[in-house]
């Protein structure tokens, strides 16, 4: 199964979409990057996820895994599917 999604964690907060991206291009083509962020604040949740044109590229960028980017170590891995009705869960009662 091929996999261009990946996840990219422990980011740090002040990380913004084109240094996310700039520091991946060099693995492949980029179609996508998405910085999460919080929705009332609008600050980083410290989390992105970057699409690739190509199963290589994404390949390759999961050696990435461990570098640095503004002195944290980030986390990359294959995105995973969420659950459930969008991944969130149920309203409190």
């Amino acid at each position: 199964m091929q996999q261009r999604k990946l996840y990219v964690g422990n980011l740090p907060f002040s990380v913004s979409e084109a240094d996310i991206e700039q520091t991946f291009s060099a693995c492949g083509e980029i179609e996508n990057v998405k910085l999460i962020t919080d929705r009332e604040t609008g600050c980083s949740r410290g989390f992105a996820f970057v699409t690739f044109s190509t199963q290589q590229g994404a390949d390759q960028a999961l050696s990435k895994h461990g570098e640095e980017i503004q002195g944290r170590e980030i986390v990359v891995s294959v995105a995973k599917e969420r659950d459930g009705v969008h991944g969130r869960r149920p309203p409190r009662r």
